[in-house]
């Protein structure tokens, strides 16, 4: 049965799903967000679809052994969805057109402005794993969606740190990184009239880009039309440009930051934060894993194997250049089938 227990050194709460042990693992015969296998409808552009395995739920199992004091739980309150980005199995990110990721980054507006209607959520993370390497299970174009309870330790890092830096600056802290990266250049890979990418200064992944918006808006729900045909389009430049970084299937975690919900303590963060999105790849080559060590694990202690000066130079080259071929993530031989198939990808 699903849990939070609480973590008193880090003052944040642990999911404990044991329910997630039964989840399919790269299935081979199978997948279960292909029309044509039973658990989605035959015909979809963009879904958000109940995760099966989920850590939250609106609707918790009752806790029957309350604990206390040091040792406390609460019931698993929140909302766990997948967010498919096409019907297409084999279809990359970066291939789907803009018209079509207009209508994803669409969905993750709709699924933020009706999640929190339910007062008991304070944040919610949508985000997508890519690649085995990060922990994927099933290989379709997929995202997620998380809605907890709390505000996660990592964001509420990021917005106290964020506050302060208003406090004694009097000025937004994004605003001032991305003035310092547009200064420096070096790092800036894209930019837009909306949206700039640059992989930070302090970043602890050699690829690590942050795509962080100008104006400063706090959450997706506050783009405009065009604000949101602007992401698509950095997006899309970006992971196509990643797959061509070592020419292959480049692996990341695509984590969307933005102000919590239902909160009165960052009732006011929209003055001090900013909606943006960190990529966390693990490449350091094309054969090599950047893992994160006993230092950076056991402390905190973050160290980054490349020069993230250099690693800016090679993504924004190719930005620039043409688009990458078709390359298939056929994760533990899932077969591919093709499009017309009476039976579809099951």
């Amino acid at each position: 049965m699903p849990e939070l227990r609480w973590n008193p050194l880090l003052d944040t709460w642990t999911m404990v799903a044991t329910n997630r042990q039964n989840r399919p693992h790269l299935p081979k015969d199978h997948c279960p967000f292909c029309p044509g296998s039973g658990n989605v409808p035959q015909h979809y552009d963009v879904l958000a679809y109940p995760n099966d395995f989920p850590a939250l739920s609106l609707k918790p199992q009752k806790i029957k052994n309350r604990s206390k004091g040091i040792l406390q739980n609460a019931e698993a309150v929140g909302k766990c969805e997948v967010i498919l980005y096409s019907p297409d199995h084999d279809k990359q990110f970066y291939q789907l057109s803009d018209a079509h990721l207009l209508k994803l980054v669409e969905l993750w507006n709709s699924r933020f402005e009706e999640i929190k209607k339910d007062k008991r959520i304070k944040y919610i993370f949508e985000f997508e794993n890519r690649g085995e390497e990060v922990g994927v299970t099933i290989a379709h174009p997929h995202g997620q969606l998380y809605a907890y309870p709390f505000v996660p330790l990592k964001i509420r890092e990021e917005l106290e740190n964020c506050k302060k830096y208003y406090r004694d600056n009097k000025r937004n802290l994004f605003a001032d990184l991305n003035k310092a990266e547009t200064k420096d250049k070096k790092r800036v890979v894209y930019e837009n009239k909306s949206f700039i990418a640059y992989i930070p200064y302090f970043t602890d992944y050699p690829f690590g880009v942050f795509v962080v918006n100008k104006n400063l808006k706090g959450n997706i729900n506050q783009f405009d039309l065009a604000e949101k045909k602007d992401l698509v389009q950095v997006l899309k430049k970006l992971t196509a440009a990643f797959d061509k970084v070592y020419n292959r299937p480049f692996p990341y975690m695509m984590c969307i930051h933005q102000t919590p919900v239902n909160s009165k303590k960052y009732a006011d963060a929209e003055k001090y934060y900013a909606f943006h999105i960190e990529f966390y790849p693990p490449l350091r080559a094309k054969d090599k894993i950047k893992w994160y060590s006993g230092s950076e694990m056991g402390a905190g202690a973050a160290a980054n194997p490349l020069d993230v000066d250099e690693c800016a130079a090679i993504l924004r080259g190719k930005i620039k250049a043409a688009p990458p071929k078709s390359l298939h993530i056929r994760q533990a031989g899932l077969p591919v089938r093709q499009a017309g198939s009476p039976k579809g990808r099951t």
